[in-house]
């Protein structure tokens, strides 16, 4: 049952976004889609209850606009800096390790990648519960992990932390 949901999820997405529907395309499409669902039906679905993932479906639906949120205002803050006409003064690159709390895999994931879509922080690099960051400035670096670690837990860990 996970392997067919996933193969409906991942097939809606690509026709909405290929747009593409002749007979060629859509072959390749239900082609790709079943062999992706076959390998990674469990990443979607790694606890099969209808609560949890209902509940994980409604943290993603808060987590989303908070991460859109970051996003700009990050985006605002490099803008400054690199438009600043002393902006070597104001950037001050660090490379910073720490450990996270997230248990779960999708949450660890989930976390790297909105670090890495916030502009000004890149994460380099994720081992075990242990993550390797790339900063802009030390105040970026001084604020990780933080209150974005806490929002994906609430949107993805069994207890939030």
């Amino acid at each position: 049952m996970t392997k067919f949901a996933t193969f409906l999820i991942m097939f809606v997405f690509w026709a909405v976004l290929s747009g593409m529907f002749d007979g060629f395309h859509l072959s390749l499409g239900i082609l790709s889609c079943l062999l992706v669902a076959h390998f990674s039906h469990d990443l979607l679905f790694v606890n099969r209850s209808v609560g949890s993932f209902t509940r994980h479906f409604i943290g993603w639906i808060f987590y989303v606009p908070y991460l859109l949120k970051e996003i700009v205002l990050a985006s605002v803050q490099v803008a400054y800096i690199v438009l600043h006409p002393r902006m070597l003064d104001l950037i001050d690159p660090q490379l910073i390790r720490f450990k996270t709390r997230l248990k779960r895999p999708v949450s660890r994931v989930s976390f790297a990648q909105s670090i890495t879509l916030t502009p000004g922080t890149i994460t380099v690099s994720v081992h075990d519960d242990e993550f390797t960051v790339y900063a802009l400035t030390r105040s970026t670096a001084e604020s990780l992990p933080g209150t974005m670690e806490e929002k994906v837990a609430a949107a993805l860990e069994k207890e939030p932390l």
